[in-house]
């Protein structure tokens, strides 16, 4: 990817594992921007929103009265990768979120924020992931949320063995449970950019 030649990105910095998202989209050439303020988010073309804690991320978002210009690009066709908090943030519903907690929305899936009880809060597993090809991608879960269901135009990426939906698709936004971020997993972030390309 010659990311050199895209405009910025950004990734949601207010909270969650912002580093290792900056690294990996730096490594594949793109030029990086921590988004915290409107100012911020009006010099990107794209936006990672990262793992975290969803319900923190939606009142910072709304304390740093970034909630509705996100919400605006968005919906004006801005690409955004979502990884497991990140992910319950672009979905339209959450069937267990705490009282008042909001999305951004834009994604037509319905998502459970505590999908594996306390046994599994943190494991590894291979995922098939079609249009990745080959080889299978290594999936780091921590604390994971799961798609619990998808609508029409939504593209299902990958199921775990049990067939629990774990990476979506929709137009330009893309989401998984997962953490690509830490296991050196690189092709989600190359699909992302390859969005933002298509939208520049």
């Amino acid at each position: 990817m010659a990311g050199n030649s895209l405009p910025p990105v950004g990734v949601f910095a207010l909270q969650g594992d912002v580093r290792e998202h900056v690294a990996v989209l730096r490594e594949l050439g793109a030029d990086v921007r921590e988004v915290r303020t409107p100012a911020q988010l009006d010099e990107v073309a794209g936006l990672v929103i990262p793992g975290g804690e969803s319900s923190v991320m939606d009142k910072l978002s709304r304390l740093f009265a970034l909630q509705e210009p996100l919400r605006a690009r968005i919906r004006a066709g801005m690409p955004v990768y979502g990884t497991c908090a990140g992910l319950i943030m672009l979905a339209d519903r959450v069937h267990d979120g705490i009282d008042g907690q909001q999305t951004l929305g834009g994604l037509d899936v319905a998502v459970r924020r505590n999908a594996f009880g306390n046994q599994l809060d943190s494991f590894e597993t291979e995922l098939e992931v079609p249009v990745l090809g080959e080889p299978p991608v290594h999936a780091v879960f921590i604390r994971a949320p799961v798609v619990d269901e998808v609508g029409p135009d939504v593209q299902v990426l990958a199921r775990l063995d049990d067939g629990r939906i774990v990476a979506v698709e929709h137009g330009r936004l893309l989401g998984t449970s997962f953490h690509p971020e830490v296991s050196g997993e690189r092709r989600f972030h190359e699909r992302f950019l390859g969005h933002v390309a298509a939208a520049s």
